[in-house]
């Protein structure tokens, strides 16, 4: 028997929808929402384009599902950040952004806010560890890691205009 494949499909402005078909062939979907909560779809055996059941899950109740399932690729030294009180989140870089052009350390994020600027997202690339002299683009994705309210206050700078 093959392993399942699991299809991903970026929703801009919403999330990411994961999309799995079992070995008995039902379509089975999980949303994951920028705002952490996950919409989990089960599609008609006949129709597999029509949802039969959908369940909202808060962060927390997504987190406690996902123990509960134990995922193949979970790992004792994994860290999951919710379990360390963290989120990891994206956060865009407009064409309008005033750091548009400017260095990364301009921003002061670390300063500011406590948050950690792990990766920047650049068309097909990524580029992990950014340097304060990194120059950011209009375009740039950021993955930031930190206390909600540091990668809330992140984004706030970032979107400043």
């Amino acid at each position: 028997m093959s392993a399942p494949r699991l299809r991903t499909t970026p929703l801009p402005g919403i999330g990411v929808q994961y999309d799995l078909v079992t070995r008995e062939q039902r379509h089975l979907s999980v949303v994951a929402h920028r705002d952490g909560t996950r919409t989990v779809g089960l599609y008609q055996a006949d129709d597999p384009d029509s949802c039969a059941h959908s369940l909202r899950l808060t962060g927390a109740e997504a987190g406690s599902l996902i123990d509960a399932l134990m995922p193949s690729h979970h790992s004792a030294s994994l860290l999951y950040t919710t379990d360390l009180g963290l989120v990891a989140e994206r956060v865009e870089v407009t064409a309008t952004s005033r750091w548009n052009g400017r260095l990364l350390g301009d921003t002061r994020m670390r300063t500011e806010t406590g948050t950690s600027i792990v990766a920047v997202l650049r068309r097909a690339e990524a580029i992990p560890s950014p340097t304060p002299d990194f120059r950011l683009a209009g375009g740039d994705t950021l993955i930031v890691i930190g206390t909600r309210e540091g990668v809330d206050a992140a984004a706030a700078i970032l979107g400043r205009e």
